[in-house]
């Protein structure tokens, strides 16, 4: 399992189109992929879940990941923010 806390570095933060090709990479993986942010904690491979975070540029989130290809997910996913 890797567990790791990253900020979002996009200028306009996670609205519909990067929320949209973060939860499609997500999608690829067969790891558990999961995204926590204060106390709610959402499936990072369901659109709706990822935007009611309405992560904004410099919000700080904890990414979750676990399964057989977690590696690979992280490095791409990481690229996303």
């Amino acid at each position: 399992m890797i567990e790791m806390e990253v900020a979002i570095q996009r200028e306009d933060g996670f609205h519909a189109r990067p929320a949209s090709e973060f939860v499609k990479v997500a999608n690829k993986y067969k790891s558990n992929i999961y995204i926590k942010k204060n106390e709610k904690l959402i499936s990072a491979k369901s659109i709706l879940n990822l935007m009611s975070l309405a992560l904004s540029k410099g919000e700080t989130m904890i990414l979750s990941i676990d399964g057989e290809d977690e590696a690979q997910a992280l490095e791409e996913l990481l690229g996303i923010l």
